[in-house]
């Protein structure tokens, strides 16, 4: 009976533990498909123009539109039912505070009718405003507005979430040029990510270093009985492992350039709120020195006054 009931107990244990590792595995594939598709946006943008067009763009939306649908509550109507909500609800209460927000403005666009396409325009006037970044730390620290709107679980609710708002940084270093009228703010359809572009093999250094050793020792088990002829296939395989070195040399300087990149922009960032700080804090400055020179006029008056009520009493 006890090895039944411990049994049970596991079983229940194991029945609790699936969905809970199939969330953290979910929440880990769309942060991790995120950074690559910000990595590709960032290596296209060298060599032309991001708009509509352009497919890696279009995967980062739906990548990041489902990122900020991930386990979002639906609305509970009058009668007690649940309907489905879009990502915008939330973004248009927590992005208030934005300073020079765009709220407002997409709410009065006249072409954009539905929350889903109003969340898609969204997304493409913060990047060519360079904010998307500032709209994602600003919603994610209202954090009342965030546990209102996600079930526990969610992306923007977990550790995921400052990844993202840093992950997003990079972008600001991107000149888009987008049309806020075109198919891509289409309401009707879900963002479907389309993982083929990173679903990519490369093979290691120490299993390319092994393929050799191994192709080494076929070549010279064989040669006692090959003739000069057959002297090519070394000369090749030294040419691919060539290639393979160079290829992992430019990978290695493509991520340096990116992190130089990353870095200059944070820097920037950094510096431009050291100089609000400074700016706010000279004000504030300004305002005491205000407040005490008002303080002591006041002062004055009120003891000239007192002396006048003396003199005539």
């Amino acid at each position: 009976m006890a090895s039944l009931g411990l049994g049970g107990l596991n079983v229940s244990a194991r029945r609790k533990s699936v969905p809970s590792r199939n969330a953290a595995v979910e929440r880990r594939n769309l942060i991790t498909v995120c950074r690559f598709s910000v990595k590709t946006l960032i290596d296209r943008s060298c060599f032309e123009t991001i708009d509509d067009s352009s497919p890696e763009f279009n995967n980062f939306a739906a990548i990041l539109e489902q990122i900020l649908s991930h386990r979002l509550k639906g609305q509970i109507t009058w009668f007690g039912y649940e309907s489905p909500r879009s990502f915008w609800d939330y973004i248009r209460v927590a992005c208030r505070k934005v300073s020079h927000n765009c709220i407002c403005s997409i709410e009065n666009m006249e072409n954009v009718s539905s929350s889903r396409a109003k969340g898609r325009a969204w997304i493409r006037v913060a990047l060519m405003e360079k904010h998307l970044s500032e709209y994602i730390s600003t919603a994610l620290r209202d954090f009342k507005t965030t546990r209102r709107f996600y079930e526990d679980g969610a992306i923007v609710l977990g550790e995921e979430a400052n990844m993202l708002a840093g992950m997003l940084l990079g972008l600001n270093a991107i000149d888009f040029s987008f049309c806020l009228k075109g198919e891509g703010l289409d309401g009707n359809f879900p963002a479907v990510i389309d993982y083929t572009p990173y679903l990519k093999f490369t093979q290691s250094s120490d299993s390319i270093s092994s393929d050799e050793e191994e192709l080494r020792t076929l070549g010279s088990s064989g040669s006692e009985g090959s003739t000069p002829e057959n002297i090519g296939p070394p000369f090749i395989l030294d040419e691919n492992s060539w290639y393979n070195k160079c290829k992992r040399v430019e990978q290695k300087y493509r991520l340096a350039l990116e992190q130089k990149g990353y870095l200059e922009e944070l820097v920037r960032l950094r510096e431009n709120q050291l100089s609000e700080s400074v700016s706010q804090n000279k004000l504030l400055l300004q305002r005491i020195e205000d407040m005490d020179l008002a303080h002591k006029m006041e002062k004055e008056q009120l003891e000239y006054i007192i002396v006048e009520l003396q003199d005539q009493l």
